[in-house]
């Protein structure tokens, strides 16, 4: 146990009758004895996580994928075809009915299949880049999409917010209840309801299904607002109609705005999360005895996965071609991990010194 358990970490596993039955102090109530089990059961977690072997961890997400991938591609295409209908769908409810709240929800829709399909080419394009001239990979390709995808959307928005500030300066009541646009609608709502299920359940297999059920899960707030302030615009005000529109555009300049901020984070290398530092920092300090010290650990992103750069020190009379292979194999220990795109190993043999491969301000 000690041989894969250097820093016995598997005794502070707690039990699962143990999180069960702890509390957080008398007088706390139901909400902090809550937090107290969620705390435990994450710890229990992230140790598992820790004492899993990097091999075992690249296994599991290959094989995961694998038994996926027929569902991933079934939400993939099943959503360009749907998003293709409902786009039809939509604008005939906008141009039959000329609400301003459908006008917005056609916006958005009319843009899905086409970003779809662009994403799509871009995921599959990732996998097939040429490494002659993308040398670092096309994993930054999908960000770039998505971004682009992002100012297109808030454009289009913009326009709306200005048509249905006009509108609402005008004060213009005359308007019809057309229920077979609310139908065509109703139908984009609930279709969106259940690819938003399906999605949600595959997102971690695939980046491009997380994208779909971020939409799919925007649109349902989307529709099924358009719908209210459509049929609440002919029936009770007037002014409902370019409020609703109003309200659905800022929402989607917001959205897109929020995906733009974190897939601009993704390309200008945001820091990984602690839990992913430790995971590689334990890995990298018990894979060798001739590792006498880990000097600095550092994961960045690259688009949706990581850069790790970790600097080893090894005794200063280690043979190279012995730090050679134990560097060598350590960086394909880490590149078998699922969230890691490429790993350098630095060795040194003291850590006395000031930090390495920085430019001077």
């Amino acid at each position: 146990m000690e041989e894969t358990d250097p820093l016995l970490l598997r005794s502070r596993l707690v039990e699962d009758h143990e999180i069960r039955r702890r509390h957080s102090g008398k007088g706390r109530g139901r909400k902090a004895e809550k937090m107290v089990r969620n705390f435990y059961s994450a710890q229990n977690e992230h140790i598992n996580r820790l004492l899993k072997p990097m091999a075992k961890h690249g296994d599991d997400d290959a094989e995961d994928r694998a038994s996926s991938a027929l569902k991933v591609k079934v939400a993939v295409y099943g959503s360009i075809v749907a998003n293709f209908v409902l786009a039809i769908l939509q604008l005939y409810a906008a141009i039959s009915s000329l609400s301003l709240s459908l006008f917005a929800t056609a916006a958005d829709s009319v843009f899905d299949p086409f970003a779809n399909l662009v994403l799509n080419w871009l995921h599959r394009k990732a996998a097939k880049v040429d490494e002659r001239k993308w040398p670092i990979g096309g994993s930054r390709f999908e960000p770039i999409g998505n971004i682009t995808y992002a100012a297109i959307m808030g454009m289009v928005s913009a326009i709306l917010v200005v048509q249905s500030i006009q509108d609402l300066a005008k004060g213009e009541d005359d308007r019809q209840l057309h229920i077979p646009a609310l139908v065509a609608v109703a139908v984009a709502f609930f279709t969106k309801l259940v690819l938003a299920v399906y999605c949600f359940g595959l997102r971690k297999y695939s980046s491009q299904v997380e994208v779909l059920y971020q939409d799919h899960r925007n649109d349902l707030f989307i529709n099924g607002f358009g719908i209210f302030t459509s049929a609440a615009g002919a029936t009770i005000a007037g002014w409902l109609d370019p409020a609703g529109a109003l309200v659905i555009s800022l929402a989607i300049i917001t959205s897109w705005t929020r995906t733009a901020y974190l897939e601009f984070k993704q390309l200008a290398g945001a820091a990984a999360p602690t839990d992913f530092l430790q995971l590689v920092t334990y890995n990298a300090a018990i894979f060798s005895d001739e590792i006498q010290a880990i000097e600095s650990v550092r994961a960045y992103s690259s688009g949706p996965r990581y850069i790790v750069e970790i600097d080893i020190v090894m005794h200063p009379e280690t043979p190279l071609w012995k730090s050679h292979d134990v560097s060598q194999l350590l960086q394909d220990n880490l590149e078998h991990l699922p969230m890691v795109e490429r790993a350098f190993i630095h060795v040194d043999y003291d850590i006395f010194h000031d930090p390495e491969h920085r430019k001077s301000a």
